[in-house]
């Protein structure tokens, strides 16, 4: 099945609403979780997380690396209000900090994290070496990288059958974004291929359940 693009930033109010009271508290625990295990002797002290939407990841990773500051990136200014909203709830205003910015924009001096996290920007991109790009250009060596996105599936049939079974009780306007995500999300070769072009071959590219791919290395 041919990629169908959707829209980069997610800049609807009543869109950005949504997500940000979905429970998606199984897998951002998961993205957590599955960073720890994959970096057990990476210890993060400057985090970057880039697409960090609502804040629910970037909050739940200050909550498991009590050690660490955290940037979170976003284009989507409706999406940001929320986190900010919910990094003051957490607490943790002196640990997170927040910036609009849309890649490859640079927003932040570069080669300055030691962790760069990243999830579901990939399928936003029209152009995936965005996202490699920006990785290279901000990590410091040595920094550990994770990146957790959907894949597409060989059908629409197949991805309508995925949104069925995974948000078939969640309000529509979520269905339907699950949906353009999965038609707008890379296969495991294209992503592989990407990462030869950004000389990032290194890294690891794994398929994950049936819907979801991740990439993980150390520059």
């Amino acid at each position: 099945m041919k990629r169908v693009p959707e829209p980069e930033l997610m800049d609807e109010a009543a869109q950005a609403r949504a997500y940000a009271a979905a429970d998606f508290s199984e897998p951002h625990q998961a993205f957590v979780d599955g960073f720890r295990e994959h970096f057990p002797r990476h210890r993060p002290r400057r985090v970057l997380d880039l697409g960090c939407g609502a804040a629910d990841i970037t909050i739940r990773f200050a909550h498991a690396c009590a050690d660490c500051e955290l940037t979170g990136v976003d284009g989507a200014a409706v999406m940001l209000a929320l986190a900010r909203e919910a990094v003051a709830r957490a607490g943790l205003t002196q640990r997170i900090r927040l910036v609009e910015a849309r890649l490859p924009e640079r927003a932040l001096p570069e080669r300055t994290f030691d962790t760069v996290i990243s999830n579901s920007l990939l399928h936003h991109l029209a152009d995936p070496q965005v996202l490699w790009n920006a990785c290279a250009g901000y990590a410091v060596p040595g920094a550990a990288v994770w990146v957790v996105d959907l894949r597409r599936p060989d059908s629409r049939e197949q991805a309508e059958r995925l949104v069925r079974e995974y948000s078939g009780a969640e309000p529509e306007i979520l269905q339907r974004d699950f949906l353009n995500s999965l038609l707008a999300a890379y296969r495991l070769q294209e992503i592989v291929a990407q990462l030869a072009r950004a000389g990032l071959a290194r890294f690891q590219v794994e398929a994950v359940g049936d819907r979801h791919v991740i990439v993980h290395g150390h520059f």
